[in-house]
């Protein structure tokens, strides 16, 4: 038999046995500072945001002088004078053809613009597509309730503006060598007073076509309502030339 000492030997001690301390494997990091990281996304948007300020800016000073003028619409030399206005404000922002369009949709669809007169609105629209860098220009207009009037006023050589909806009045009026595409309706006066270029409206458009007009060329995919005194240029209606020809649109419409 075993004595009591070895048999107390062979017993498991009554001792906690010792705990074992892990180090902290980040403590050394615990005095870092992490630098925050501005995320390339929030600076383009901010960019955006800033370049829209500037440009519907522009627009409110438009407002501001021209708004008294109620019939300036009509009267050719305050449509020249709206668009000098248009131009100094338009000349000072560093601006992208998408910029456009977010003005455009902008226009019945934020509280910062107050609101929309057609008439001013094209004029400023074609400022801002006549000093744009790109010359392929493309503007959804088409979920707009308000057809603006003047767009692609005085558009330029080297230029293609493409109107996806339909547009008001006096649509391409002075157009001096651009290429105006209306993928919608037009209404009256269009290309009135053009000197050179091209206006397509795939569908159809309203009376005195080519009012006026001193060249260029006017197609329209649908109908016309009726053609105006042309000086001189040509107008096609569905492929065929109306214009010079023989009269198929006296001048009832006047």
């Amino acid at each position: 038999m075993k004595d009591a000492d070895s048999i107390k030997k062979t017993m498991p001690s009554s001792k906690p046995p010792s705990l074992t301390v892990f180090q902290n494997p980040f403590e050394e990091f615990e005095s870092f500072q992490c630098q925050k990281q501005e995320i390339p996304l929030d600076r383009m948007v901010q960019t955006a945001e800033a370049v829209m300020d500037q440009i519907r800016l522009g627009y409110e000073k438009l407002l501001e002088e021209e708004a008294k003028e109620l019939v300036w619409m009509v009267q050719y030399n305050t449509i020249i004078k709206a668009y000098e206005v248009a131009e100094k404000y338009v000349k000072e922002i560093d601006y992208s053809a998408e910029d456009i369009e977010d003005f455009c949709f902008a226009l019945e669809n934020t509280q910062k613009i107050p609101y929309l007169i057609p008439g001013p609105a094209g004029i400023y629209i074609s400022a801002l597509c006549n000093y744009a860098k790109e010359e392929e220009i493309a503007l959804k207009l088409s979920e707009l309730k308000t057809e603006i009037n003047l767009i692609g006023f005085r558009l330029p050589k080297g230029k293609r503006l493409t109107v996806e909806g339909d547009t008001g009045d006096f649509t391409g009026i002075g157009l001096e060598g651009g290429e105006m595409i209306v993928e919608g309706n037009a209404k009256n006066w269009t290309g009135a007073g053009m000197r050179s270029g091209k206006i397509l409206v795939k569908k159809n458009i309203g009376l005195h076509t080519g009012e006026w007009m001193m060249g260029g060329e006017i197609y329209v995919g649908g109908r016309i309502r009726g053609i105006g005194n042309i000086v001189e240029g040509k107008v096609y209606e569905r492929e065929k030339l109306v214009y010079p020809g023989k009269a198929r649109y006296p001048n009832l419409y006047y």
